[in-house]
């Protein structure tokens, strides 16, 4: 059998896990590393959970980033391709790459600017709102579940914690919205 096709090794549970940090680093708060730890796990899981949602309507997850940033600027749902670069983080390069993909699958429309003929616009087209209206719709029905369990007032408190850490992490770090060039090696 080569390694390759060999299954990926379990998991352990979070508290296996947090056991094993507290063995190796004495002074870690248990408390922390088990909420970070479950933090960090859930948002890998739901991340293939949307991935696999998304796969199911025909789109990707950086299909569906697009889409997102159209919605997000409002009707007329439209933008020139360096905002939707700078919007999303990606370089114009890599913007011109996956608005040809999706242009070619009918989710977006490449047009130049009546004001401007220099401009490019790029719109959401009509079948690429109903794509992001059928993820948000498959999206809530995920979302409500993972949710069942917590009483309305525990949802508030945990959405209220979950905004302070984000925040914190915004407010502490080189660059709060999450793109990291400047971590990374040359």
């Amino acid at each position: 059998m080569t390694e390759s096709s060999q299954e990926p090794p379990e998991e352990l549970a979070i508290s296996e896990q947090v056991a094993v940090y507290q063995r190796e680093f004495p002074n870690v708060d248990p408390q922390v590393e088990t909420i970070v730890s479950t933090l960090n796990r859930l948002t890998r899981r739901m991340s293939v959970a949307y991935g696999r949602h998304l796969n199911d309507l025909g789109i990707s997850s950086a299909d569906w980033e697009v889409l997102k940033a159209l919605i997000v600027a409002g009707a007329p749902y439209r933008l020139g391709p360096g905002e939707l670069a700078k919007r999303i983080g990606l370089t114009p390069a890599a913007m011109t790459h996956r608005v040809d993909r999706m242009a070619a699958a009918g989710l977006v429309t490449r047009s130049r600017d009546e004001s401007n003929r220099v401009r490019v616009n790029i719109e959401l087209t009509e079948l690429g709102r109903e794509k992001w209206l059928d993820s948000m719709r498959m999206a809530a029905v995920f979302e409500e579940s993972l949710l069942q369990d917590a009483a309305p007032e525990e949802r508030a408190e945990l959405a209220g914690a979950l905004g302070r850490m984000l925040r914190r992490v915004e407010e502490d770090q080189p660059d709060g919205v999450g793109r990291v060039e400047d971590l990374e090696e040359s």
